[in-house]
């Protein structure tokens, strides 16, 4: 608890008399070390010439040995770099009103470690040394520690306040000069001060010896003395944390006076030496553990990815200058290589993980482990290898299975535990590499498939010794860490040599983007004016009843109202009160006159309009009501503010407001932004407000987004590459319009925070993305994708929800302000010419080697494009040749064909003459046939009716016959009943012979009835297939289009024909 409070406090410390050092804070003096040790020195002189005078008194007394024991040397050294000292020695007495003891000259030596002792060497007047002393005041008896601290007396406590801001020197300075002149309470004390900086400041009872107070050193923030030219100047104070948390904890600033002033810079003097000293116990434990130097091993890990070539197998994935080629929706396997070079060697038992994650300097939470597959040593060698799967399609790896754009990349980082021998924690090595990734389809040429290798430096500490030694991990560090640390790869956002401001650019003055990547035309985006919360409508209805009442009081709920949102049908009336304009009559006169007049920007205005909200229909059609009044507008404004004039991007600004509200009460608002809320500020004396905007900006990102901070500073990419519209247009020149009226709304109702709490909501939203990309690819996002990120309600909510939740203050920007004007101080006061010149060389030379590099991509980015499309040229033309034969006999075909088509023509339709006598000669036969057939007919019929009736009279006959022979009384036995009965001899009756012919005659009647039925079924039977046969031949005839087919239909119409020849049949 302690060390975050102190950490926390003084590294925010706007007075920067502390600096941070191992999280331990330390003084820092405000003015040059040598000018603190005059003024020591001048206070000594003083003094000893004061007390010179009186030394003819003194000497008669003399001294005993116990005085001369408490002789102080006090010396002065006049030097900052420690390349010459200036040794100014006084042998002088302390007065009583401030006198300081220090029990030995070895603590004396300690407390001032920059002043030679001289003990060794007695200067004059050594024997009035004791004399001296003899006057002085005795000491109260000091603490058994006293030999590790130095005792001030002659000091007043006056006094102790609660303060809100520890770090405030405005706020010390206050409290200093209230309790000088008012504290009726002021106690005298003697001020110990420790000699390490983990001692106790204690305030001691000088009459009998007891601790009134005391106070950690590590508790001290911050520490300031009176201004020498006002009445504190005999005063110091210093602030201190009491608590155990950061939420219960308070601060307290503690005022002291001293009896004189020139006893002030020596205390602090001494509280300096406290901070930068360490106790001699840690300095000696921290020796004894140096003695046995760190042991340093060597691994070189090398990396390769395969992919699944859809046939069961992996096969490596091309690379092109450090840049792995993957393909989406494809499996893939990491090949990981360790092999350890040098003399000394530790063995690797296993491997604990494998991990792998989007972007670079990613967090431990953010890397994804993924499936081990093999691990073990290879055969006869001391490389360690490990395979792992990895499934792309998982929602984590997201950004490394879309496809990039063109020219753009995205990082990789692959970490891999390994557990080492005699180390329990598992070692991490991690790699950072970069990635393209391309459809499925891609096919690539030959390029480069070596392994991505990386170098890693190990220092162990040896803790335990003995047959099977035990190993602390000291550092891991790749040799990419160390080359980066080399060139000094920082962020310069507060030097002088920062490049130009970016100008506004409108968005047709964009690059035009490949493959389609256009960005946002500004004012896109539609704004509902529906209200769905009728609750907030009546909330602001009575809110803005009470403001109309009332228009110098600003009603208290306007804030949070803002902040939820502000309906667009009362955007208008809103901001207009909140900006004060809503009865500004002079601004509204002024700019009845103002647009008479004639403006020197009027070429530059008139360019302008045109590329202002293009995408918005009320701005698109030249010469409009949009247009007109927005011409209107700025040329007003050019003329109202003659030393800015008109300004690229006040146009998008004075759009926005004209959609809400007619052009007059336009003007008033856009006037009130850029003077009430400074805005204008920032386009003055060279845009030096601007960067100070941008350093401001840094810092907090700095503070709040520490990885994206670094990201873009290993990069090389500095605030105003992106933020330059941001703070110029209010976010109005890129972003949809939803997100435009939301920032606009927080920031007429807040003020200037808003810019900074939105950006750093738009940084932090976007992090994840912003780390995955390089330098291009980072500028392509904040360019294109970043508004189109917003272009949905929700989305444009959420953003305004995280600006609103963003924590910056003022007093933290007028703390960055301070650092930033004493960085541009400093760099005023030290500037050499040539070193600028130097500097500006070593910038220009950069440059230049950056832009080789990116020759040398370009130029081989060249070659392969011109080799692919030799390539593809040489192939087209192979397919061209291809297609030419394929054309001619193609058209050979079509000259066969055609004539074949005629021939056949002219055969079908022989062939349908044919058919068609054919088909009248068969529907002659066939008529033929029926009357034939219904000839047979009747004859059948008339042959039934003669059987018939010849049937009937031989059975009356019959009867007549039996009736006859029944008479007959011999015959009469012959019949019994229908039938005959043979006589007992068996002689044969002779048959009639009439009967004999009747049955003759009917049995071929009967066989004639028969083959006259048989003769007609075979008549139908042969008609159907001849009708069969003959449509057969007609559908033949009409779908035929060969000589088959005709060979085919002939010989079955010369069959038809035969079969008909004989008509019996």
């Amino acid at each position: 608890m302690d060390d975050t409070i102190s950490r926390d406090s003084v590294t925010s410390s706007t007075s920067e008399e502390f600096v941070v050092v191992h999280g331990e804070p330390k003084l820092k003096v405000p003015s040059d070390v040598t000018d603190l040790s005059l003024e020591i020195a001048s206070a000594a002189a003083s003094t000893c010439s004061s007390d010179m005078s009186e030394e003819g008194a003194g000497s008669s007394t003399g001294g005993s040995g116990e005085e001369n024991s408490s002789k102080t040397v006090v010396t002065a050294v006049a030097s900052t770099d420690s390349t010459t000292t200036t040794t100014a020695s006084c042998e002088r007495v302390i007065p009583s009103s401030q006198s300081t003891s220090v029990l030995s000259t070895a603590s004396i030596l300690e407390n001032y470690p920059e002043t030679p002792s001289d003990e060794s060497k007695p200067g004059p007047g050594s024997d009035n040394v004791g004399q001296d002393r003899s006057r002085s005041c005795s000491l109260p008896a000091m603490p058994k520690n006293s030999e590790d601290c130095t005792v001030f007396n002659g000091v007043t406590y006056l006094g102790c306040a609660t303060v809100n801001a520890p770090r405030s020197e405005a706020e010390i300075y206050r409290n200093m000069s209230v309790f000088n002149r008012q504290s009726k309470m002021s106690i005298p004390v003697a001020l110990s001060v420790p000699a390490t900086s983990e001692g106790i400041v204690r305030l001691v009872d000088p009459s009998n010896n007891t601790d009134i107070a005391s106070f950690r050193i590590h508790r001290i923030l911050f520490c300031a003395r009176g201004p020498s030219d006002t009445m504190e100047r005999q005063c110091f104070a210093f602030t201190c944390s009491h608590g155990d948390s950061p939420e219960n904890s308070i601060f307290q600033c503690h005022v002291f006076r001293c009896d004189i002033p020139e006893a002030v810079p020596k205390i602090l003097y001494c509280f300096g030496n406290t901070f930068r000293r360490m106790p001699k116990a840690r300095q000696l434990s921290e020796s004894n553990s140096g003695q046995r130097a760190p042991l340093d091993f060597v691994f070189t890990v090398s990396l390769d990815f395969r992919e699944d070539d859809g046939k069961g197998n992996y096969s490596a994935c091309p690379k092109d200058k450090d840049v792995f080629k993957f393909k989406v929706n494809t499996d893939k396997r990491l090949q990981i290589s360790v092999q350890q070079s040098g003399p000394q060697e530790i063995r690797i038992e296993r491997c604990f993980g494998l991990l792998i994650s989007p972007g670079r300097n990613v967090q431990h939470s953010d890397m994804q482990l993924i499936e081990l597959m093999s691990m073990a040593y290879a055969p006869d060698t001391r490389q360690y290898n490990i395979s792992g799967h990895w499934d792309p399609s998982e929602k984590c790896f997201a950004i490394l299975n879309t496809e990039t754009e063109k020219d753009t990349r995205v990082f990789l980082t692959v970490a891999v535990d390994l557990v080492l021998v005699g180390i329990q924690e598992p070692v991490r090595f991690t790699l950072e590499t970069k990635a393209k990734i391309y459809a499925v389809s891609e096919r690539f040429w030959y390029l480069s498939r070596k392994a991505f290798v990386e170098q890693f430096n190990v220092s162990l500490k040896q803790v335990q010794g003995g047959p099977e030694p035990t190993f602390e991990v000291v550092k891991v560090e790749s040799q990419t860490d160390k080359d980066r640390k080399s060139h000094n790869l920082t962020l310069n956002l507060s030097g002088t040599n920062r490049a130009p401001v970016e100008v506004v650019m409108t968005p047709q003055e964009e690059a035009e983007d490949s493959e389609g990547d256009e960005p946002l035309l500004s004012g896109s985006g539609v704004v509902s004016k529906e209200v769905t919360d009728e609750e907030l409508l009546a909330t602001w209805a009575e809110v803005l009843t009470r403001w109309h009442a009332n228009l110098t009081v600003r009603p208290k709920q306007v804030t949070q109202l803002c902040r939820k949102t502000i309906p667009e049908a009362l955007r208008g009336e809103v901001w207009q009160l909140l900006a004060g304009c809503t009865e500004n009559q002079d601004l509204l006169e002024a700019y009845r006159v103002l647009i008479t007049k004639d403006s020197p920007s009027d070429s530059v205005i008139q360019r302008d309009i045109n590329r202002t909200f293009p995408a918005h229909d009320f701005f698109k059609d030249a010469g409009g009501q949009g247009q007109d009044s927005l011409y209107r507008i700025s040329k007003a404004y050019s003329v109202y503010d003659e030393e800015i004039g008109y300004v690229q991007g006040l146009s998008f600004l004075a759009a926005a407001l004209l959609l809400h509200m007619p052009e007059e009460q336009a003007f008033c608002i856009l006037v009130k932004v850029m003077y009430d809320y400074e805005l204008r500020k920032l386009f003055k004396h060279g845009f030096q407000e601007l960067h100070l905007k941008f350093y401001q900006l840094e810092r907090l990102m700095q503070d709040q987004l520490p990885d994206l901070y670094d990201h873009f500073a290993e990069l090389g990419l500095e605030i105003h590459m992106f933020a330059s519209q941001w703070f110029l247009t209010l976010f109005t020149a890129k972003f949809p319009l939803h997100v435009v009226f939301g920032i606009l709304d927080l920031f007429l109702s807040e003020g200037n925070l808003t810019i900074f709490c939105v950006a750093l909501a738009l940084l932090k939203s976007s992090r994840k993305e912003l780390l995955s990309h390089e330098f291009e690819g980072v500028l392509k996002y904040f360019r294109v994708h970043l508004p189109k990120k917003y272009r949905s309600e929700s989305s444009a909510r959420e953003l305004m929800a995280c600006a609103v939740s963003m924590k910056v203050s003022s007093r933290k920007l007028k703390k960055y302000e301070k650092e930033y004007q004493t960085i541009q101080e400093q760099n005023v006061q030290r500037e050499d010419p040539l070193e600028r010149y130097e500097r500006e060389n070593k910038r220009l030379l950069e440059d230049n080697l950056r832009l080789e590099h990116e020759n040398d991509d370009l130029g081989h980015e060249l070659v392969d494009v011109k080799l692919s499309l030799n390539s593809r040229v040489d192939t087209l033309q192979d397919h061209n040749e291809e297609l030419e034969r394929e054309l001619k006999g193609t058209t050979k075909l079509l000259r066969d064909t055609e004539d074949e088509k005629r021939r056949l023509e002219a055969e079908s339709k022989s062939v349908k003459e044919m058919c068609r006598r054919e088909l009248e000669a068969a529907e002659t036969q066939a008529s033929r046939n029926l009357t034939i057939i219904a000839d047979y007919k009747q004859i059948c019929t008339q042959l039934s009716e003669r059987l018939e009736k010849q049937q009937a009279a031989y059975k009356e006959e019959l009867q007549n016959v039996r009736a006859k022979v029944k008479e007959c009384p011999d015959c009469a036995s012959v019949f019994d009943g229908d039938k005959v009965r043979l006589s007992n001899n068996s002689k044969e009756k002779q048959e009639d012979p009439d009967i004999s012919e009747l049955q003759r005659q009917i049995r071929e009647l009967e066989l004639e009835l028969a083959q006259t039925k048989l003769a007609l079924v075979e008549s139908e039977c042969k008609t159907q297939d001849l009708t069969h046969q003959l449509s057969a031949a007609v559908a033949e005839i009409s779908t035929a289009s060969r000589g088959t087919w005709l060979t085919k239909t002939l010989s079955s119409i010369r069959d038809v024909a035969t079969n008909k020849k004989d008509p019996k049949e």
